[in-house]
């Protein structure tokens, strides 16, 4: 009798142990699936905030600034004419003679009023917004009517990753070193060129270069050691992280007297509408 008992305490605990095993067993393969299910939750999502920062058509400010890492140093050098606080804007007014000092009109006087531009030389809405306005503006600027200033900012580089933006933006900085509308000349070529907007190619110092020959006299060997060594890396860094900062998210960020003109699908903007607002603030 007591063997009869003893034998069956022994085969119940065997089979509490066998259930115990089977029970953790369970609850480790319930964590394992939960861990599983987590990270292709995770997953799922990230891929999700790439596909939108990436498919925008205009750039949407992601983070603050863009990585640090670049071939200048960390000392701010504005590029030759920079104005405004901090020397972070590039002045952009008529060309020729009467229009040297980027500002006056051709008896000498202010441009009326100011037409302020934040761009990314990667943003495909920016692009979109020179194609369509380049011939207009440009005839403002040489009729003395209007000038341009142009914050260089770095969003594709901070959404997509690549240093295009930054590099381009150096480059132009470069082209304005040199005086004589060559910024706004190598401006225009940065635009007609654009590549994809997930396409780095302006990362490659070589291709800013071998575009820069399509303005005549820009390619000297002042102009090619500054885009090689990143002269205006740090300036450009600047100016982005400024406008991060600015309350404006996105580009092309177009002002005209200081007030927003561009992106509003209620109030779309036209070259013709352009032209009638730059004529009636001169009147005012």
């Amino acid at each position: 009798m007591l063997l009869r008992l003893v034998g069956e305490g022994v085969s119940q605990r065997n089979r509490e142990g066998k259930r115990g095993a089977r029970e953790r067993l369970r609850e480790q393969r319930e964590r394992e699936r939960s861990r599983a299910k987590r990270k292709r939750t995770l997953g799922v999502l990230g891929a999700v905030v790439a596909v939108l920062a990436g498919a925008v058509g205009v750039g949407m400010v992601a983070s603050m600034t863009e990585d640090d890492s670049g071939k200048s140093g960390s000392s701010v050098v504005p590029p030759r004419g920079a104005v405004g606080k901090g020397r972070l804007v590039i002045p952009s007014g008529m060309v020729g003679k009467a229009g040297k000092a980027g500002r006056a009109d051709k008896a000498g006087k202010p441009a009326p009023v100011t037409l302020t531009v934040y761009e990314d030389f990667r943003c495909p809405g920016c692009k979109q917004f020179e194609d369509v306005f380049r011939e207009t503006v440009h005839e403002l600027q040489d009729q003395g009517r209007m000038k341009v200033e142009y914050h260089l900012v770095t969003i594709i580089d901070g959404n997509l990753g690549g240093t295009g933006s930054v590099r381009a933006a150096n480059a132009a900085a470069c082209a304005q070193d040199q005086g004589a509308g060559k910024f706004r000349a190598y401006h225009d070529v940065l635009y007609r060129h654009q590549p994809a907007e997930t396409r780095d190619r302006y990362a490659k110092n070589a291709r800013l270069i071998k575009l820069a020959d399509q303005v005549p006299g820009l390619v000297t060997p002042a102009f090619r050691k500054c885009v090689e060594e990143g002269r205006h890396d740090a300036w450009v860094r600047k100016s982005s992280d400024v406008f991060a900062h600015s309350g404006y998210a996105s580009t092309p960020t177009v002002l005209l007297g200081g007030k927003s003109v561009y992106g509003d699908p209620d109030k779309p903007l036209s070259p013709n509408k352009l032209k009638r607002m730059v004529l009636a603030a001169a009147r005012d």
